[in-house]
């Protein structure tokens, strides 16, 4: 599977007039931004560099302390305010500077910090995470701050089993991973796609 021409074409057009692009792809859990991603960053592989916004989920400690552990991956267990100054720093990077930026590992099920170098002679940044299009608290300062908003949309059966499948793959019983999609996934993918009319251009996969 590859990237359809016409999302191809746009970020082409987008390079071509302008210096830098900061590429925004939302999305459900469990919809492929990091694979969509991906795809994009080997298309562009000299050129490009993915920052996901899964670095920025408050760490395990933190989430206990705030009572929102049984809830991680909602809009609240993120630094939200923490994500939107890092992508004003990358939008205003300059030429002798790199800018680092948190990645999240599922092994671990924490960030990691300073793990992802941005150079400044990338010219093609991905933004790729749940949140970039919500119209609430410092997330509604994300789109303003991009040149490009993708929302990514898959059927939703594939969705789930995607989703059910890789909490299992990372230690939950096929029970809990259903029970976790069902009770804490799902409510987040349903805010999600209500912001998906923010986006610039759908890409259905």
């Amino acid at each position: 599977m590859s990237l359809p021409e016409s999302a191809i074409a746009r970020i082409d057009a987008l390079l071509a007039k302008q210096e830098r692009v900061l590429l925004g792809i939302a999305a459900p859990p469990g919809a492929g931004k990091s694979t969509i991603a991906e795809w994009i960053h080997q298309h562009y592989l000299e050129l490009s560099v993915v920052v996901p916004m899964d670095g920025y989920h408050l760490a395990n400690v933190e989430l206990a302390r705030l009572g929102r552990a049984d809830r991680k991956g909602a809009q609240d267990t993120f630094d939200s305010a923490g994500f939107v100054s890092l992508l004003s720093r990358i939008r205003h990077q300059q030429s002798d500077e790199i800018v680092y930026a948190p990645e999240f590992r599922r092994e671990i099920e924490e960030p990691i910090a300073n793990a992802i170098p941005v150079l400044s002679d990338k010219r093609l940044i991905i933004i790729e995470g749940n949140y970039l299009l919500l119209e609430l608290g410092f997330w509604q300062q994300v789109t303003g701050l991009l040149d490009d908003t993708w929302y990514v949309e898959v059927d939703q059966a594939l969705r789930l089993t995607r989703l059910i499948n890789r909490h299992i793959q990372f230690g939950r019983s096929p029970e809990a991973a259903a029970a976790w999609v069902e009770n804490t996934d799902e409510p987040n993918a349903r805010q999600i796609e209500a912001s998906k009319h923010r986006a610039q251009f759908v890409l259905a996969v």
